[in-house]
């Protein structure tokens, strides 16, 4: 968010995006979500209303209203969702600390973050790729996790 880190600021996009979670598949990913949103903005709110606890409006207002890149808000909300919060407060500590990466701002929060909350974002950002019928590479961790998209599929039917 803030220049002197070198890092993006919250409208920024594409290559100059940088959400600084310190997982450099999470940060390329990202840096898509911003692409994916731009192209079809009402799948991406619809997203982050249906999966990720936002309620409608709170999104829209953060990107148009308060500049935020959509990826910030879609790891806001799912970061608040996986430590079981709204995305308001990971909003919040973002806007208290405009010029750290998500890897710092999540160490404010009351919830310390471990690999359980970690785990938990990056799998659903596969499953936001997988809901927008978005073609997404994983990394070999997830691979092993998550299997390919049939298998995803597959146990998304089961459920």
């Amino acid at each position: 968010m803030g220049q002197s880190t070198g890092e993006a600021t919250p409208s920024d996009e594409g290559a100059a995006y940088v959400p600084g979670t310190g997982d450099a598949w999470l940060d390329r990913q990202l840096a898509d979500v911003n692409r994916y949103a731009e192209r079809y903005p009402d799948a991406f709110v619809d997203e982050l209303v249906r999966y990720g606890g936002a309620r409608r409006g709170y999104p829209e207002a953060l990107m148009r209203q308060h500049g935020w890149a959509a990826a910030d808000v879609w790891f806001a909300c799912f970061w608040g969702k996986a430590i079981g919060t709204s995305c308001r407060e990971p909003v919040r500590a973002r806007a208290q600390h405009p010029d750290e990466g998500w890897k710092a701002v999540v160490q404010t929060l009351p919830v310390a973050p471990d690999n359980l909350h970690w785990r938990a974002v990056r799998h659903a950002l596969v499953a936001s790729y997988d809901h927008w019928d978005r073609p997404i590479r994983l990394d070999p961790l997830l691979q092993r996790q998550l299997g390919d998209r049939a298998r995803r599929d597959a146990a998304a039917r089961r459920d």
